[in-house]
């Protein structure tokens, strides 16, 4: 796995983060977490060299002024401060560092907290708040009006894309699934998808199906692929120009997702949408939770249950069905005593 030192300058400079990086590439680390520890070291690095903070002297106040640059810096989008989870997965990416330098004997404590283990504290014994609190929001998901929004405009896509978007909701695939699927994946016999470990968040295998719709938008695209090129690999390749034949990545199919979110006026709209929306209709459908986990590619069930979310309304209905019959039961029980 290689790095792309050009989005990580100040990180690339460094002999020691540099090495850190390296190690993790050679360990076999997923390119989106790769990606993600480069950019975020370069970002803790860029505050440090704005502040005039050696990197490898760095304290616990240090720590805490860029996570006070992190939660008041101005965005592009006009708003203030990074998200949540963008601040934890940058904050985790400097604490690894920092781990590493300890364990190389290049300084005795790392400065980014974890949260102390206190025995008999709260239930089962509990962990301390970290440097940062942790907040689990929804997934969103559109509502029915703004789902044909993005189906009409999804469908003045070219064929390849059309296909991917159905791809990523009936299998529910993350981005990286979707852009690595081969030729070889595919079982049209049975209308099934084999995800390779190496290609998942979790590195553990599966195999899913996709829909009789998928199938007609797959064999269209088959032999649409044949006109490209007739090598095996990379099921989806780019039509562009400049790199015709190559396998698309998983940033331009970003830029595919936010451009119809743009154009379909719901900027909220990412890759990981369908699959949020895939996950949570099979619930709707009354599958199983480890049914749905196992369809996912999850290893815990509370990361399946933050994907499965019924609306307020779905909420209310079923709990008005259950106080009926709830009351219903009650009444027959004083029927009984009243007779």
């Amino acid at each position: 796995m290689s790095i792309n030192w050009s989005h990580c300058p100040l990180v690339a400079q460094h002999e020691q983060a540099r090495m850190w990086l390296t190690i993790q590439a050679r360990l076999g680390l997923a390119a989106n977490t790769l990606d993600a520890y480069s950019r975020g070291l370069e970002d803790y690095f860029t505050v440090c060299q704005h502040h005039g903070i050696a990197i490898l002297m760095a304290k616990r106040e240090h720590i805490a002024l860029y996570v006070n640059n992190m939660a008041v810096r101005a965005r592009p989008n006009g708003t203030t401060g990074l998200a949540n989870a963008t601040m934890q997965q940058r904050l985790t990416a400097v604490r690894l560092f920092y781990d590493y330098l300890v364990e190389e004997g290049l300084r005795e404590k790392n400065p980014v907290g974890r949260g102390l283990y206190t025995p008999g504290r709260a239930f089962a014994g509990a962990r301390e708040r970290g440097l940062l609190p942790h907040y689990r929001k929804l997934p969103w998901i559109p509502n029915e009006e703004e789902w044909q929004r993005i189906l009409a405009c999804a469908k003045t896509e070219g064929l390849r894309n059309r296909l991917m978007f159905a791809l990523a909701y009936d299998s529910a695939l993350r981005r990286e699934e979707l852009c690595s699927l081969e030729t070889a994946d595919i079982d049209p016999a049975h209308r099934l998808l084999h995800i390779r470990a190496e290609t998942t968040k979790t590195r553990h295998a599966r195999v899913v199906p996709y829909s009789v719709v998928t199938e007609d938008l797959l064999q269209h695209y088959l032999h649409e692929r044949r006109k490209i090129t007739r090598e095996r690999g990379a099921l989806f390749r780019t039509l562009s120009p400049r790199n015709r034949g190559s396998a698309v990545s998983i940033w331009t199919w970003s830029k595919v997702i936010r451009s119809l979110a743009l154009r379909a006026e719901i900027p909220r709209f990412s890759t990981h949408t369908l699959r949020h929306l895939c996950l949570t209709d099979l619930a709707r459908a009354n599958w199983d939770l480890h049914e749905i986990a196992l369809f996912a590619g999850h290893h815990a069930l509370q990361t399946t249950l933050q994907y499965i979310h019924l609306s307020g309304r779905e909420l209310g209905d079923k709990f008005a069905r259950t106080m009926a019959q709830l009351h219903g039961g009650r009444l027959e029980q004083l029927q009984q005593v009243w007779s």
